[in-house]
């Protein structure tokens, strides 16, 4: 991990956090898939548009192991602050996912800030979750098999929609949640124990939230927040993956310390010596190929073996 860090740093790039959003954008699409592991080939890979409630279609990628009907299904929700990411830079990640896990993954390039703020990538996420449900046998998925994840940012949307599926009534197998954000104001010890000079750090945080949801009111939603969602009962099975070395950390510790606490089943898995961002660092990090391994066996063990 130190030698990564040390390679980045010689690098000399400007931080994410001083370009406009396009350009961060853009560097990121970049360097994305420079430590990850080889690009499986899978049977069936399909790019789809899927409804949003106000008329647009959102962009996603389905990515299945086989071309046999009856898959279990996850729903895939990209990091990067609500700000960059997309299917593209998730890519390579979803094709483990799936390979790994037997599953079908589906990525959802939902909306990004600071064009479409909060609540806009929590609603894509929550109208995506329910549209492959009602889809899912058209997909050639198992509608009694559905799940959802996504790492840091795309964790925080993760999580939320499990609580608007448990609201709905909509059974879930699993929310597999990865570093995710969880607290209203980034305030735990971790946040101060890592603030610089790492992957993420509080500059980055302040600007991405900066361009999503700002200092008003809107910080205090547990759609943003979900430490201040106000009963975590009823939600579906957890499995949460952290990095030692991240500010979020705390709070994904938190978070599934929440959970329990209102009953939910959860595992916790915390990768140590790492930081955020190291499940897409394969090349270099054997706790990426790690990780890969854990989350395709918990999705394997939610799903059940069939």
């Amino acid at each position: 991990m130190r030698s990564v860090l040390e390679r980045m740093a010689r690098l000399g790039r400007p931080p994410l956090h001083t370009l406009a959003p396009a350009e961060a954008r853009a560097a990121y699409h970049a360097g994305a898939e420079v430590l990850e592991v080889p690009r499986a080939e899978l049977a069936r890979v399909q790019d789809l548009h899927i409804p949003a409630r106000d008329g647009a279609r959102l962009p996603a990628r389905l990515y299945a192991p086989s071309v046999e009907a009856g898959l279990p299904l996850l729903l895939y929700l990209h990091g990067g602050g609500f700000t960059i990411g997309s299917v593209a830079t998730h890519d390579v990640l979803c094709r483990e996912l799936a390979r790994l896990a037997g599953c079908m993954v589906v990525s959802l390039d939902y909306r990004l800030a600071p064009e479409h703020r909060f609540p806009t990538a929590v609603h894509d996420s929550w109208d995506a979750l329910q549209w492959l449900a009602a889809q899912a046998a058209p997909l050639g998925a198992d509608a009694s098999r559905l799940a959802v994840g996504g790492d840091s940012a795309g964790g925080t949307l993760a999580a939320v929609s499990a609580l608007q599926a448990r609201d709905a009534r909509l059974a879930l197998a699993l929310q597999l949640l990865i570093y995710p954000g969880t607290t209203a104001r980034q305030d735990t010890p971790s946040h101060t124990r890592f603030a610089h000079g790492l992957v993420l750090d509080q500059p980055a945080i302040a600007w991405f939230f900066e361009q999503y949801v700002g200092h008003g009111p809107e910080r205090e939603d547990w759609r943003f927040a979900p430490l201040l969602a106000p009963d975590l009962e009823g939600a579906a099975p957890a499995w949460v993956g952290l990095a030692e070395l991240d500010p979020l950390v705390d709070e994904g510790v938190e978070y599934a310390d929440r959970l329990r606490a209102a009953g939910v089943p959860v595992d916790i898995e915390i990768y140590r010596g790492v930081t955020h961002e190291f499940i897409k660092m394969g090349r270099a990090l054997p706790e990426a190929r790690q990780f890969h391994q854990d989350a395709a066996r918990a999705l394997r063990q939610a799903f059940g073996d069939r």
